[in-house]
């Protein structure tokens, strides 16, 4: 939780014009169908300013004029009644139609622009460094990926386009009113200012509350990944009760943020409903005036003419209420797309130099040269290390934890950079080297492998389908685990569960070591491969690790001295600096911190 507050605090703000320009990059792709959604658009609104005054056309058809001695004048023309009713019907039809139409569109633009946006946050997240990863948490960037691209999607597809069509309607209906009667639309366009006012205020207040909406939704579900996924520890330590209580806590900062919004917004939409009974209240008494006191046939209106203007006066403020929601979604659409900007704008810690290269293949020839690393600030963890490996050594990192022993595998793969010195593979610095090119032909093989859901064949080939069956069957062989895939009920079918827990440690590591060799790589990575696994299973990897030794520059941490006895090289480390080295026959000699360590761990198994 805490690492997901300042990650949450970090977040830049941004101004609404900086974000549309931001959004305009995915919706440019798609301006034209956007340009003809804006035709049928302005067509509908073209329709609904017309069906006021076919109704006050109806409504005077239907007048019957008289002369003071009561006698008919005009008797109701039928026939003109049907024909401007027939218009009115086409118009209602032509107008839903095309509502119709514009929204399929609309629909299609937006699904489109989100899908192209999130694979822009995707191929972004991809891009992170492993430290930028660890210090975001993941149920953060879930929220960014879906509730955040969701919001942005009814942007798309929703609020902007409705915003547009709903000010059009205004400057439509303002239009008309003007046109019809200038001292009547004057006097409700005295409601304007206080409506503008109204708005402004609504929107500086529904944004910020947004944004804090928005941030303990994205630590709740933080909180959630976190605590899911370690739901056994809690369980075993019976820690539910202060996981409840902490959950109840996240959960109260929802509902009040939420409520605050409610708050917000209930106030606002019934003081433009109070406006616009207000508005149809003044239009009324000054409309009644104008039939019954005016005679200026400039100012003058009939009842038909009211009662056009009292639909108006509904169109206009129609299109004001539906402004205060879409601005209630527009709030929550920019804060999303502030936070996914913010994300989009952390740029990567480990990029491709501009000039890096490609290679295909290494002979396996690793350099360290005076290399000097730091997680952070000057806290070195390793310092000043120099050492050479041959091509198709064997190569063991030993010493206590913190020594810098994982540290150094990760250095190679540039999972971090380092401050001062050189990393060296075949004679090329690895920055300049292609990222995708040096760990395609490296392999890894860390203490915690994943799995993920699926089957044994998707994990090992990971859905690359240029794998052959025979090369996976191969790989599962030369590792020995189709020592036990053989004896499941579907071989290499069967279903892997998130997380591999239905498969043991050992199970799961001879899987990775078979995902590992399936990739050809020419070097390979040990980290601690064999620290959770038990005896029975350690023979079959042991015999594993012989045979994989064979296909390239191998680089081992394993704290089971045992299993790297046969090294061409064992490397000491003890607070970052190397201490010593040699083989293991070599070290034992020496009588130093190697033969101290494995005369410890040696009395430890013969008192076991």
């Amino acid at each position: 939780m805490a690492s997901s507050q300042v990650y949450e605090n970090s977040d830049r703000k941004m101004s609404d014009f900086e974000l549309i320009k931001k959004i305009w990059k995915f919706i440019a792709p798609y301006k034209f169908k956007l340009l003809l959604s804006l035709f049928f658009m302005a067509v509908m609104i073209l329709f609904d300013l017309i069906t006021p005054l076919i109704t006050e056309e109806i409504l005077r058809s239907l007048t019957i004029v008289r002369d003071e001695a009561g006698v008919i004048l005009a008797p109701i023309d039928i026939a003109r009644v049907f024909i401007i009713s027939g218009i009115y019907f086409i118009a209602i039809l032509g107008s839903s139609l095309l509502v119709y139409i514009n929204s399929m569109l609309l629909q299609r633009i937006g699904q489109s622009a989100i899908y192209d946006l999130r694979m822009v946050v995707f191929q972004h997240i991809d891009s992170l460094s492993v430290n930028q990863l660890n210090n975001i948490p993941v149920g953060s960037l879930v929220t960014r990926l879906t509730s955040d691209t969701n919001a942005l999607c009814d942007l798309f597809t929703n609020t902007i386009v409705n915003m547009i069509r709903n000010i059009l309607m205004l400057v439509g209906v303002i239009i008309v009113m003007f046109l019809k009667n200038w001292l009547l639309a004057l006097t409700i366009f005295a409601f304007v200012p206080i409506i503008f006012v109204a708005t402004m205020i609504f929107r500086k207040h529904m944004r910020e509350n947004y944004r804090i909406v928005r941030k303990n939704f994205s630590i709740m579900n933080a909180f959630l990944n976190e605590n899911i996924s370690g739901m056994k520890i809690t369980q075993i330590f019976n820690q539910e009760d202060r996981k409840e209580n902490e959950f109840k806590e996240l959960n109260n900062n929802i509902i009040s943020s939420r409520k605050q919004s409610i708050k917000i917004f209930s106030i606002y939409r019934p003081f433009i409903s109070f406006l616009n009974f207000t508005a149809v209240g003044v239009v009324f008494a000054v409309g009644m005036y104008l039939v019954f006191e005016v005679k200026n046939p400039v100012l003058a209106l009939d009842f038909p003419a009211v009662y056009a203007m009292y639909l108006y006066i509904s169109k206009l403020f129609q299109p004001v209420q539906a402004l205060a929601d879409s601005f209630n979604g527009l709030q929550r659409a920019f804060t999303s797309s502030e936070r996914l900007y913010n994300l989009l704008e952390t740029e990567p810690e480990v990029l491709d130099r501009e000039d890096a290269i490609e290679m295909d293949h290494f002979e396996g020839r690793i350099e360290f040269k005076n290399v000097w690393f730091a997680y952070k600030d000057e806290n070195w963890i390793l310092k000043d290390v120099s050492f050479t490996i041959e091509p198709k050594q064997v190569v063991a990192f030993v010493g206590a934890t913190g020594a810098g022993k994982t540290t150094i595998l990760q250095l190679i793969v540039r999972n971090y950079e380092i401050q001062k010195g050189e990393i060296l593979i075949d004679g090329v610095n690895v920055n300049n080297i292609k990222i995708e090119s040096l760990r395609r032909n490296i392999g890894q093989m860390l203490q915690d492998v994943f799995l993920f859901s699926g089957s044994i064949r998707s994990n090992i080939n990971l859905r690359d389908d240029d794998i052959k069956e025979e090369d996976i069957v191969e790989a599962c062989a030369y590792v020995n685990a189709d020592s036990f895939i053989n004896k499941l009920p579907n071989g290499l079918d069967e279903e892997v569960n998130e997380g591999g827990n239905n498969f043991s440690s050992g199970q799961r590591q001879l899987l990775s070591f078979a995902r590992t060799v399936v990739h050809k790589p020419q070097i390979l990575i040990l980290d601690e491969a064999t620290a959770n696994i038990d005896t029975e299973t350690e023979q079959v990897i042991q015999n594993s690790l012989e045979k994989m030794m064979n296909i390239g520059t191998m680089l081992i941490v394993a704290h089971r001295l045992s299993t790297i006895q046969h090294s061409d090289n064992i490397i000491c480390l003890q607070k970052g600096e190397i201490i010593e080295q040699g083989n293991h026959q070599d070290l034992l000699k020496k009588r130093g911190y190697y033969y101290n360590l494995y005369r410890l761990q040696y009395e430890d198994q013969e008192t076991k």
